[in-house]
């Protein structure tokens, strides 16, 4: 069985508004703060493994958070990748 994903060009409609995506954007910010709250629970709990998980989503949230700024051409990011 061929693996597809490299070569199927992925189907987008391009039909997101700028509400829905500032909404997403909200969305994002407030989970980061989540994860956030919840590293330093699991701080003073000593629990590691929870630290660690949280750590990763903040930062994966992080990137999120970045590029949907970027679409939204906000000033000072110029590079979501960076």
């Amino acid at each position: 069985m061929k693996d597809m994903s490299s070569d199927a060009t992925p189907r987008r409609t391009y039909d997101r508004s700028w509400e829905e995506i500032e909404k997403m954007l909200n969305r994002a910010e407030l989970k980061r703060k989540e994860w956030k709250s919840w590293f330093e629970e699991c701080r003073r709990s000593e629990d590691r493994d929870g630290m660690k998980e949280a750590a990763r989503n903040h930062k994966a949230l992080d990137g999120v958070v970045k590029t949907l700024k970027w679409t939204l051409g906000e000033e000072g990011v110029s590079n979501p990748l960076d």
